[in-house]
């Protein structure tokens, strides 16, 4: 199994991203600073599309962005550069989509708990589905829809019963969820009757996401016959024929050397054998099928920079690596222990002289990106790299301590460009009364 570290590039003993520099970059943008390689996202949708077209045929298939992995007008504008659809969880995602002129029929509205405001905007702005969530939301959406004058084209969540082998606050599959309909007291099959008879509601698909960071393809085959099943007896019982079938995202990726994501191609591929014998054994036209990666699609296409601080040795106990950024730029470690792989971008391949806690400027004792990890000797001006950082690190940033967040810097072509600036003082108060 390749390692991680074999797929960094190296400048003379310095860490390249997408053919550029990293101290480089670090020095004309300084730092923290997210770094994003456009060109290995392309790569990956290119991959993603064309996996599906094969296995379900050319225009009987489509791509979402899941734009809450990292959303920003230069992201949606490459979703729909690359032919992607755009999955939106929030009236602030679907502002960001409308103004980067993205094609509103292949926006895809998702949440839990959508506001009646965010229905309305979706509504007027003629949002392509919405992904319903309850049955108030449902009967929001209704009303939203008779305001606009218009037909609400819905799926519904479902929660297919799966277990998905991940992080307890990542599982979202199963009936103890926050997310969508269940099956098993047929709540499920009670909306669907319910919204057959409302005006300005279509039925359109349904649509699961069973976890994040899978690397079984199991639990998508069960969930792909779990739907299709149940949009059988929406047929057989409502005489309603159900569409499209999103089957969400979720695959894994590689963070660390431990993690063997399966390609892509091949999740999709053995899932399409099992949605076509289930077709063909409940007599069912092949649906639409959706697929929602976001992770995936730019988790490993990103890296954060820092520059080291002090280091700091506690004789018998610990070594600690302080860096210039943290929680404020990646919570993740704080919240779900995540791993990450992390090198000296000045000194990339130099053996290790230890293990090194990596802690954040944050006034708090958890405040750690990473703990015991192995890296040469750092030295106070160094540049520390974390890899695949492209996914849940810009979007779950924040402003504790009053940090500005760091800005982000696409490559393609070994052309670096920003798309988001850093914050600056001034922008941290200028709501404040």
């Amino acid at each position: 199994m390749k390692k991680i570290s074999e797929n960094l590039g190296n400048n003379n003993g310095r860490l390249t991203i997408g053919g550029v520099d990293a101290v480089a970059l670090a020095e004309k943008y300084g730092t923290p600073l997210y770094v994003m390689d456009e060109d290995l996202m392309a790569s990956t949708a290119k991959a993603y599309t064309e996996a599906i077209e094969k296995a379900y045929g050319k225009g009987n298939g489509m791509i979402l962005y899941a734009s809450k992995a990292f959303c920003c007008l230069e992201s949606c504008r490459f979703a729909k550069r690359n032919g992607l659809g755009l999955d939106v969880v929030s009236g602030g995602e679907l502002y960001t989509a409308l103004k980067a002129g993205f094609p509103v029929e292949k926006i895809y509205f998702h949440g839990n708990n959508k506001t009646k405001a965010e229905l309305k905007m979706a509504m007027e702005n003629g949002v392509g589905r919405v992904v319903v969530d309850n049955v108030t939301e449902l009967e929001n959406l209704g009303a939203a829809a008779a305001e606009a004058r218009k037909t609400a084209k819905i799926l519904f969540r479902i929660k297919p019963g799966i277990d998905a082998h991940t992080h307890n606050y990542v599982r979202t599959g199963a009936i103890d969820s926050k997310f969508g309909f269940a099956l098993e007291n047929g709540e499920a099959f009670e909306a669907a009757a319910r919204a057959k008879e409302m005006k300005n509601i279509e039925i359109i698909g349904v649509h699961c996401h069973i976890g994040s960071q899978i690397f079984d393809i199991e639990p998508f085959e069960d969930a792909a016959e779990v739907m299709l099943r149940f949009m059988a007896e929406i047929k057989n019982k409502l005489g309603v024929t159900v569409k499209e079938l999103n089957l969400g995202g979720g695959y894994g990726i590689k963070y660390v050397d431990g993690n063997d994501p399966v390609p892509y191609g091949d999740y999709i591929a053995k899932i399409s054998v099992r949605v076509r014998k289930v077709c063909e054994k409940l007599g069912l036209s092949l649906p639409f099928i959706l697929m929602e990666p976001g992770r995936s699609l730019v988790g490993p296409a990103g890296v954060t920079l820092y520059t080291i601080g002090g280091v700091k040795e506690i004789k018998g106990i610990r070594n600690y690596v302080s860096v210039d950024g943290g929680m404020t730029d990646n919570p993740r470690y704080a919240l779900y222990k995540s791993d990450y792989t992390v090198v000296l971008a000045d000194r990339v391949g130099e053996k290790p002289a230890g293990k090194y806690t990596v802690a954040g400027r944050c006034c708090e004792s958890g405040d750690l990106i990473q703990e015991d990890v192995p890296l040469p000797e750092p030295k106070a001006g160094e540049i520390l790299a974390v890899l695949a950082t492209g996914a849940y690190n810009y979007s779950m940033a924040m402003n504790y301590n009053r940090v500005p967040r760091a800005p982000v810097v696409g490559l393609s072509g070994g052309v670096d460009r920003l798309w988001i600036k850093r914050e600056s003082y001034d922008d941290l108060i200028k709501n404040d009364i």
